[in-house]
């Protein structure tokens, strides 16, 4: 965005495109009443420029006369809004003519199409919220578990910016104690000993690496986690992932080789978003399309996450069973051997030998398959998955930035150790703060805050 846009009056579609009973039309700005006034009629004859805030009133979007669509109109004054900007919001039919025609109208009377994230960029310089909770808005509206929506909610009302504050103070007050001891080094001003300076910058640090230790589950919860289904042809591979969805997506039948290419599907698994893949299981390829397939699923198998390797438990182990074995790349597996409710005469010893994770299971009668789901859940979550906590570094900006402060924190304790000049110490706190302030967006660029919100649709 433009600076020099920043105050322009923006309106936009806030809601999804395609036919619904209800889509919006958002506007924010000094001009957003004034714009509504030259649009809307009120049912009641009154004027928009008269409307209270926090209020809701019926009527007509008009053009020359002509009714374009009946709506309800809702007011939210400054600075009692999202952006802090007098806000209206036009509740039109979801009709994408409706919202379309009511869209350009208003643009016609006055107001700019918003740039992607510009409602949420507004409320952060604005100061409604700082950056970390502007990104959180994203991750709410990206939330494919219940757990990564409640971790973006947690964020969104500051549970995040709340413990880096909370660090930013301890280490505010030693750079104020450390300035006054530098620039009035003669005057008798009571300040923290160098023993004291140490013992809080190891408290910061100890603190700063507490969230760091968390972006691996948090950034789990907002990418998701691949994981892919793989085996010779025949094992219950497309019965595992009918099983996992609790529904029919795959063709299951006797013949071997049914599946002829990957397929995908993100599920919910203990709160983990996980994009399961269900590769072919054809190692031979007879013609160009299984050439492709088996192709693909290599890929997939190269690039996970997690690797699902499945045996059927009713035959002994094969050529191909111990090829898929000996070929697996560097990954967690977990070993399932299949068909557990038939006559077992697989080498299982062999197996758990080679995986420590070995599950038994029947995908096709369904036995197991929370064991799965639990084993997939500890994996990820190295054994608590039953505590959720609330502040979960998910985003790689964070993840640099708390990097960089712990690598500065750690050199001032070193330069404490050591007994260096204060000035080299003072020097290290405040590259510390620079990093935590990046995140609260306490100091930023243009370029940085077009880079984040031009992840936002443009209604946001």
């Amino acid at each position: 965005m433009v600076w020099s846009r920043r105050f322009d009056t923006i309106a936009a579609i806030a809601t999804s495109f395609g036919e619904s009973g209800i889509g919006i039309v958002r506007l924010s700005g000094a001009e957003a009443l004034k714009v509504s006034e030259k649009v809307f009629v009120a049912k009641d004859g009154r004027r928009c420029s008269d409307f209270r805030t926090y209020t809701i009133h019926y009527g007509y979007i008009v053009e020359k006369k002509e009714i374009i669509d009946e709506v309800i109109l809702t007011v939210m004054r400054s600075p009692r809004s999202y952006t802090k900007e007098d806000v209206v919001e036009i509740n039109c039919h979801g009709g994408m003519v409706a919202l379309r025609r009511v869209l350009e109208l208003v643009l016609e009377k006055g107001c700019r199409l918003a740039e992607p994230g510009e409602f949420t960029k507004r409320a952060f310089l604005n100061g409604r919220i700082d950056l970390a909770q502007a990104e959180s808005v994203l991750d709410i509206i990206r939330a494919k578990t219940d757990a990564a929506l409640k971790a973006g909610m947690e964020h969104l009302k500051g549970a995040l910016s709340s413990e880096i504050n909370r660090i930013r103070e301890i280490l505010l007050e030693l750079l104020s104690r450390l300035d006054a001891d530098i620039d009035f080094p003669e005057e008798e001003i009571e300040t923290v000993s160098l023993k004291d300076t140490i013992e809080r910058l190891q408290k910061v640090h100890v603190q700063i690496n507490k969230l760091l230790q968390s972006s691996r589950r948090g950034r789990v919860l907002r990418e998701g986690l691949q994981a892919v289904i793989c085996g010779k042809p025949n094992v219950g591979k497309s019965s595992l992932l009918n099983a996992l969805l609790k529904q029919e997506r795959s063709i299951v039948t006797p013949l071997p080789g049914t599946t002829r290419d990957t397929i995908e599907e993100i599920i919910d698994i203990r709160g983990i978003p996980v994009c399961i893949v269900d590769t072919a299981g054809i190692i031979e390829p007879r013609d160009l399309v299984e050439k492709k397939a088996v192709l693909r699923s290599r890929k997939y198998i190269q690039n996970a996450a997690l690797i699902l390797l499945i045996f059927d438990g009713s035959r002994p182990l094969s050529q191909d069973d111990i090829m898929f074995m000996d070929k697996l790349p560097q990954r967690p597996v977990i070993a399932i051997i299949n068909k557990m409710d038939l006559k077992q005469k697989i080498e299982r010893a062999r197996i758990e030998k080679r995986f420590s994770q070995c599950i038994d299971m029947s995908a096709k009668k369904l036995k197991n398959i929370g064991l799965l789901e639990e084993e997939i859940a500890h994996l990820v979550y190295q054994g608590g998955i039953n505590s959720f906590e609330p502040i979960m570094v998910s985003r790689i900006r964070h993840i640099e930035a708390l990097r960089c402060a712990k690598n500065f924190v750690a050199q001032a304790i070193d330069s404490s150790d050591n007994k260096l000049s204060l000035e080299f110490i003072a020097q290290d706190i405040k590259e510390a703060l620079a990093a935590l302030d990046a995140i609260l967006g306490k100091s930023f660029s243009e370029d940085l805050l077009d880079k984040i919100f031009s992840e936002f649709c443009i209604g946001k």
